[in-house]
């Protein structure tokens, strides 16, 4: 999980969010996050806290890396060397 991640989204939205500000993040409508949840179609783990769900910055910042890896990958973008992952060591397989 990237610590970037994790830090801008607690600093604008703090340790976890409800469901319309994760609505927002993915750029989703309230009615079509909830759907998802209901229909165990998203990948981001939530619970219930009195009346309201919510969703751990953590695992939304998790999330939000793992689908950016999962679109360089679609488009050929590898880094050569692991550590470096980010830096100037990537390349784009042509």
């Amino acid at each position: 999980m990237s610590l970037m991640m994790t830090m801008i989204l607690m600093e604008q939205y703090g340790p976890r969010l409800s469901m319309d500000q994760l609505a927002k993040v993915l750029g989703l409508a309230t009615a079509t996050l909830h759907a998802r949840i209901g229909r165990g179609e998203l990948d981001i783990p939530t619970y219930v806290d009195g009346k309201l769900r919510w969703a751990d910055t953590r695992d939304v910042a998790e999330y939000l890396d793992r689908k950016r890896d999962e679109a360089r990958r679609d488009m050929g973008v590898v880094s050569i060397l692991p550590a470096l992952k980010g830096g100037a060591c990537e390349s784009k397989l042509g």
